[in-house]
């Protein structure tokens, strides 16, 4: 078992052995890599035996949630804080044990393959055990604590504060491990949080004060175009909030609105939000369709005679700046775009902007443009063959820049296909992102599409200070993220596909009846 420098005053206990999972099971318990399932049967069990393995399972997986917590330890040691504090970093909570690096719960993000925000809680949890709760650190390593209730343990005692006395959390302990497994979890975290406040009277102002800092508004889209607003605020104001909402949507209700109940409540509180009753400064919204150009089959999108595509797209290995397949973002391309467009009759909202984003077949963007821009190549064409039907393209995305801020074109092409902060994981927008150079401009990176991507403010600041890092990024804009541990990430551009067979060959215009 890995030592956790952490561990201070933590007596180390022999963990009871427990088979390997495949120990428990049969020697061959699933089929190869090469061997489909459905040529798997699996053996039956008795429920006895099958009961019994399951319990050394609980116990083994409780065994390995331990190792995971010094591990975890292990590496935020192995990462230091720097002894002047790094620029941009004001304002920002601690994330972490004291003096280990600001970056490492996206270092461990990265190991773990999690939100950052599910690392800084394994990290905040790792903590509390390893340093604070010696006896249901040493019950989960023997496999006699299963995990659920060892992290409720944990939660409760770190929603306390790590300045409680550890003759409290020792109290505690002694009062509540020896019933803990026949408590449920939630019992459990009640029982621990009544025998705290009961020794520390102080704490429960402590927990509501930590409680109150984290007050915030969010929202989590639940799919099929619903979300869920959420809304972390004192229990009286909540109580009372809800029972605004209630309270107006039952009025409704008498009124002879025929609708749910909570339909009703959901759009009082939209209203009472929103006050669409009052003037407020209108709010702008910018809308981009996408447009996969081998959707579009003009006759200039015919080959002039290859067997096949010039080129088949695989991530990092596109072909030139503004083809698709080896084939060109034509006049003929844009003409049958701008006919699609007027057809479904696509305008940009009410006071915003629409962008037009051309991909290939990987969802590789090609280009960005907007209405106006698609109308007047359509009309003009080629400006070096005005009066024939051409092969030369006519789109692609903004060419580099000599210079360290980027153009405005290159904000609009790099933030319409990375959409989100580009580190692997992260979901903050792209209107909130930086535009970094994946290789320093001071290096010699040009300021490219090539070489531009969203970053948040975070992830900005860990590129340009957390050493050990390493960043690179493929022309079709494929990041590949190196932790300083060895691990690699690879984020790319929202809707992009790696192809797992070449495109169809190109259309043989002597293959299609007329009229086409």
């Amino acid at each position: 078992m890995s030592g956790c420098g952490f561990a201070v005053g933590v007596t180390v206990m022999p963990v009871d052995p427990v088979p390997s999972p495949w120990e428990l099971v049969d020697p061959d318990p699933a089929p190869g890599l090469d061997e489909p399932l459905s040529d798997w049967l699996p053996v039956r069990r008795s429920a006895s035996a099958a009961a019994g393995l399951l319990g050394q399972i609980v116990a083994a997986e409780a065994q390995l949630a331990a190792l995971r917590a010094e591990l975890v330890m292990d590496l935020a040691v192995a990462r230091p804080a720097p002894v002047d504090p790094l620029p941009g970093g004001e304002g920002a909570g601690p994330t972490g044990p004291a003096g280990v690096s600001e970056f490492v719960p996206d270092e461990l993000a990265a190991v773990q393959n999690c939100s950052r925000a599910a690392a800084v809680t394994l990290l905040e949890h790792a903590e509390v055990l390893t340093t604070l709760l010696p006896g249901t650190f040493g019950l989960l390593r023997r496999g006699r604590l299963d995990w659920a209730r060892a992290r409720a343990i944990a939660a409760e005692v770190a929603a306390t504060g790590r300045e409680t006395d550890p003759a409290v959390i020792a109290g505690m302990e002694a009062a509540v491990l020896p019933r803990a497994g026949e408590l449920s979890v939630r019992g459990l975290r009640e029982a621990v949080r009544a025998e705290l406040l009961a020794r520390d009277a102080a704490a429960a102002d402590r927990r509501r004060q930590q409680r109150a800092r984290g007050a915030d508004v969010t929202v989590r889209p639940v799919g099929d175009g619903m979300s869920e607003f959420r809304v972390l605020m004192p229990h009286a104001e909540a109580r009372a909030c809800r029972d605004a909402a209630d309270q107006h949507a039952r009025a409704a209700k008498e009124a002879g609105d025929i609708r749910p109940l909570g339909l009703l409540r959901t759009g009082a509180v939209a209203d009472l939000i929103l006050r669409p009753w009052q003037e407020r400064p209108s709010v702008t919204a910018h809308l981009t369709v996408v447009a996969p150009l081998a959707a579009l089959t003009p006759a200039g999108f015919l080959s002039s005679g290859a067997a096949r595509p010039a080129a088949f797209i695989q991530p990092g290995t596109a072909g030139p700046i503004g083809e698709v397949d080896g084939e060109p973002i034509t006049a003929a391309h844009l003409r049958e775009l701008l006919t699609r467009f007027d057809a479904l009759g696509l305008r940009a909202p009410a006071g915003g902007t629409l962008d037009i984003a051309i991909t290939d077949r990987t969802g590789r963007l090609l280009a960005l443009t907007s209405p106006t821009e698609l109308g007047r190549l359509a009309r003009h064409g080629c400006p070096d063959h005005p009066d024939t039907a051409c092969g030369c393209p006519v789109l692609g995305p903004p060419g580099p820049v000599d210079r360290y801020r980027p153009s405005a074109g290159q904000y609009r092409f790099t933030k319409a296909r990375d959409r989100t902060c580009r580190h692997p994981g992260c979901t903050v927008r792209a209107g909130w992102a930086d535009l970094d150079h994946v290789l320093a401009h001071a290096d010699g990176g040009e300021t490219s599409c090539e070489n531009l991507c969203c970053l948040c403010r975070r992830h900005h600041r860990l590129k340009t200070f957390a050493p050990g890092w390493q960043h690179t990024m493929s022309d079709d804009g494929v990041l590949t993220v190196l932790t300083p541990s060895g691990v690699t990430r690879i984020s790319r551009p929202p809707g992009y596909r790696v192809l797992t067979e070449p495109p169809p060959p190109p259309l043989d215009p002597a293959d299609d009846p007329p009229p086409f």
